[in-house]
Order: C-alpha cells, then sequence, then structure tokens
C-alpha cells in the first residue's frame, strides 16, 4: 500500500490550491483520512480529518478556508485550500487508516510543499 500525495506549490496570499492524496495497493477500505502540515522548524499539526461517512473535522486555524473532502470508489482525500497566508507555508501530510485482506494500520504519504508568498 503507497499514499501519494500531490498539489503543493507556490501561490500568493489569498490564493488557492487543492491537495490530493491517493492510495493504492491492496486496499479492501480507506477509512478516516487526515491531513497535518509541518513548518519549518515546527511540529507537525493536525489540519483536518474525514471519516468514510463523509463526517469532518478541521482544525481551528483553517476553519472556513480549507475543506476536506474525498472519493471512496478512488481511494482519494482532498485538501481544498483558499484565502492561503503567509502562515499556512508547511509541508502537508496526507495520512490515512487503511483495511487491506491481511491487516488494518496507518499509513502516510511523502509530504508536499506549499508555499505562501506575502
Amino acid at each position: 500500500v503507497q499514499l501519494q500525495a500531490s498539489g503543493g506549490g507556490l501561490v500568493q496570499a489569498g490564493g488557492s490550491l487543492r491537495l490530493s492524496c491517493v492510495a493504492s495497493g491492496d486496499i479492501v477500505r480507506v477509512n478516516d483520512v487526515r491531513w497535518y502540515r509541518q513548518g519549518a522548524g515546527e511540529q507537525r499539526k493536525f489540519v483536518a480529518a474525514i471519516a468514510r461517512d463523509g463526517s469532518a473535522a478541521v482544525a481551528d486555524a483553517v476553519k472556513g478556508r480549507f475543506t476536506i473532502s474525498r472519493d471512496n470508489s478512488k481511494h482519494i482525500g482532498y485538501l481544498e485550500m483558499s484565502r492561503l497566508k503567509p502562515e499556512d507555508t508547511a509541508v502537508y501530510y496526507c495520512n490515512a487508516d487503511v483495511q487491506t485482506r491481511a491487516f488494518r494500520r496507518d499509513f502516510w504519504g511523502q509530504g508536499t510543499q506549499v508555499t505562501v508568498s506575502s
């Protein structure tokens, strides 16, 4: 099983980006999908999470600007980011609770860099 995050880039303050997190491999079901971010010199912090039924939670720092969604049929999670601020600059990681035929465990994607210029 692999988790691939993509969609990061350089954007001006006020702009938007959409991150994707694709799970591939011998997957029976993807349960919770979560996004975290880690700024330079900082600890990794929770950004948003979405359950299989679509119920979601978003960190206060991004509430009203970021939206998490998913496509269960394609094993993809998304993070729509709008009204970006320089303080949103970080490496964004996706994490997913994956059920395979053999086991169930959390997987991490490799991270995608988001840089917001002022």
